[in-house]
């Protein structure tokens, strides 16, 4: 990781959470050039599983991001599956709104893996 990375998420995490005002600068910079690259959603995970509290306004801008790189091609193919699950059992707990982001990405996917069916079945069951 670039050492610039490393203290972004050094002084974005100093009091332990992603506030509003921080998660308005992270979706500026991050959606400038309209691609979610996989550095760029990599360090939005790390954030997000390195905060001890996160903001509304970060939960949304991350399933956004989120979403825009999985659908980039409009398939969540085995690899993405694969990486989705990552992210969700990433704390051990499928919650609500990881589960509403698992139905939305579905509806809007142009075709889905069969890996992406199973982590869908086990999130919802």
């Amino acid at each position: 990781m670039a050492h610039w990375i490393k203290l972004l998420k050094a002084v974005i995490l100093a009091d332990g959470t992603i506030d509003a005002s921080e998660t308005s600068l992270l979706k500026s910079e991050i959606f400038a050039d309209g691609i979610v690259d996989q550095e760029e959603l990599d360090f939005l995970v790390d954030l997000r599983n390195s905060a001890k509290s996160t903001s509304p306004e970060f939960d949304s801008f991350f399933f956004e991001a989120l979403k825009s790189n999985i659908l980039e091609d409009g398939i969540i193919d085995a690899d993405e599956a694969r990486k989705l699950r990552e992210i969700i059992f990433a704390d051990g707990v499928v919650d609500s709104a990881e589960k509403r982001f698992l139905q939305d990405i579905k509806k809007e996917a142009k075709g889905t893996s069969p890996e992406f069916e199973a982590l869908l079945a086990e999130c919802l069951k």
